[in-house]
């Protein structure tokens, strides 16, 4: 049985900082590709920040410079690390493996930045 559990979300300040870990088990994990994806009331989920086994990464424009995701395969984890937090990071944030292209899902992590 495959399980993805995300921790780590919460209420923060504009320009704060917050880091998500997502763990993993059931799955190869150091093969799969692991990305952030978020979603914010009324908008569809987006992709945040990926992975690959590899260690390349890619992110969203608008978080570029402000966030950053890592791995960790010998505890099969997954971070984001999010700085100079804003207003429009609010979102719930979910884990994502995706592995000989099947879709894994965390439950997700509510992400407040508010004042």
């Amino acid at each position: 049985q495959v399980q993805v559990v995300e921790s780590g979300g919460g209420l923060v300040q504009p320009g704060g900082s917050l880091r998500l870990s997502c763990a993993v088990s059931g799955i190869i994990f150091s093969v799969a590709t692991m990305a952030w994806y978020r979603q914010a009331p009324g908008e569809q989920r987006e992709l945040v920040a990926a992975i690959t086994s590899g260690g390349d990464t890619n992110y969203q424009d608008s978080v570029k410079g402000r966030f950053t995701i890592s791995r960790d395969n010998a505890k099969k984890t997954v971070a984001l690390q999010m700085n100079s937090l804003r207003p429009e990071d609010t979102a719930v944030y979910y884990c994502n493996a995706t592995l000989f292209r099947r879709d894994f899902w965390g439950q997700g992590t509510q992400v407040t930045v508010s004042s």
